[in-house]
C-alpha cells in the first residue's frame, strides 16, 4: 500500500498553498487532507461541507493557592517564560503566556499550586466521498497554535495518504506541521518577496533533512529569479500553475479548480507521483 505524508508550505503567505493542498487531495480522491494553519484555517471554504466537532483542545494550568503560598518565588525562578511573577506579597500569573509545563506545581514547596485546564481551540472533521478531512481552529485571541497542531495531526497519522495545508512562514507551527512528513511542497510566486520566503523555508526542510519541491503559482507574473533560484540551488519545480484569470475567478467563488477545469486535474497527478518519487528517493 502507497503511504505519503505530504506537507505543502511556503515562506509567504498568500501564495497559494490552499489552492495546492485543497486541489490535489481532490485530485487524488481517496486521502486525507489536514489544516494545520489553525490560526486561520480556510480549507473547509473551498470544500463547502459542514464541519463537525470532535474535540475541544485544552491545556493544563495552574492555579495557586494563596493561602498557602508564601511567596518564596520559586515558581517565578523556574518558568522560562515569564508567566509568574512574584512580588514579596503578590503573586501575577499570565495564563496566555503559560506553556502547561507543570513545573511550578512540582517546585512549590507549600504544595499551593494545583492544576485546571482551559480551552484554547477545537478540531472539527468532515468526509466527502473517500476524502477525510480535519481541521485545527484556535481560539481567537490565543497565541499557542502548536499544541492544536499536534493534536490534529493525530487524527491522521496512521492515514495512508496524508496532505498537510501548513501555517505560512518558517516558525513553530510550520515546523511541527513538517515534522515525521516524506516530503515538503514549497508554494512560491515568481516575484521578489516570493524569492525571498521561499529561501527561508528551504533553510527550514534542508535542516530538517526533508525532502522537497517547488510549485510556482501564478506563473508568468513578475520576473524569472525564483527559476533561476532552483536551477543554481539544484531544486526541482514539481509544477507551474499558470497565471490564468480563470483560476482566479473560480478561487474568487470559493471552487477549487480541477472541478471546472478538467485539465489540471491530470497535472496535479502527475505531480504527485513526481514528489512520491522524490520522497522515495530521499532528501
Amino acid at each position: 500500500m502507497i503511504t505519503m505524508k505530504i506537507a505543502v508550505a511556503s515562506g509567504k503567505g498568500g501564495t497559494g498553498k490552499t489552492t495546492v493542498a485543497v486541489n490535489l487531495a481532490l485530485s487524488l480522491k481517496k486521502c486525507t487532507l489536514v489544516d494545520c494553519d489553525v490560526e486561520e484555517p480556510n480549507c473547509a471554504i473551498f470544500l463547502n461541507t459542514d464541519m463537525q466537532k470532535l474535540e475541544d483542545v485544552r491545556l493544563p494550568v495552574p492555579v495557586f493557592d494563596l493561602d498557602r503560598c508564601t511567596y518564596c518565588g520559586k515558581c517565578a525562578d523556574f518558568c522560562m517564560y515569564n508567566a509568574i511573577a512574584v512580588f514579596p506579597e503578590k503573586l501575577l500569573f499570565f495564563q496566555d503566556i503559560c506553556h502547561s509545563c507543570g513545573g511550578c506545581a512540582i517546585l512549590c514547596p507549600e504544595d499551593a499550586v494545583s492544576e485546571t485546564t482551559r480551552k484554547i481551540g477545537e478540531i472539527d472533521h468532515a468526509r466527502l466521498g473517500e476524502l477525510d478531512f480535519y481541521q485545527g481552529k484556535l481560539e481567537i485571541g490565543e497565541p499557542l497554535a502548536v499544541p492544536i497542531i499536534r493534536r490534529v495531526k493525530e487524527y491522521a497519522k496512521d492515514h495512508p495518504v496524508v496532505i498537510y495545508d501548513a501555517p505560512p512562514g518558517t516558525a513553530c507551527p510550520v515546523i511541527d506541521t513538517l515534522k515525521d512528513t516524506d516530503i515538503a511542497l514549497l508554494v512560491t510566486e515568481p516575484t521578489p518577496f516570493g524569492l525571498h520566503d521561499l529561501k527561508l523555508a528551504v533553510d527550514v526542510v534542508r535542516k530538517m533533512n526533508i525532502p522537497f519541491g517547488v510549485i510556482i503559482n501564478r506563473d508568468g507574473v513578475g520576473d524569472d529569479g525564483v527559476e533561476r533560484y532552483c536551477e543554481e540551488a539544484g531544486i526541482e519545480i514539481v509544477m507551474r500553475i499558470p497565471h490564468d484569470r480563470r483560476i482566479a475567478e473560480l478561487y474568487s467563488k470559493g471552487i477549487p479548480f480541477i472541478l471546472e477545469l478538467q485539465e489540471y486535474r491530470e497535472i496535479m497527478l502527475q505531480a504527485y507521483w513526481r514528489i512520491y518519487r522524490m520522497a522515495e528517493a530521499g532528501p
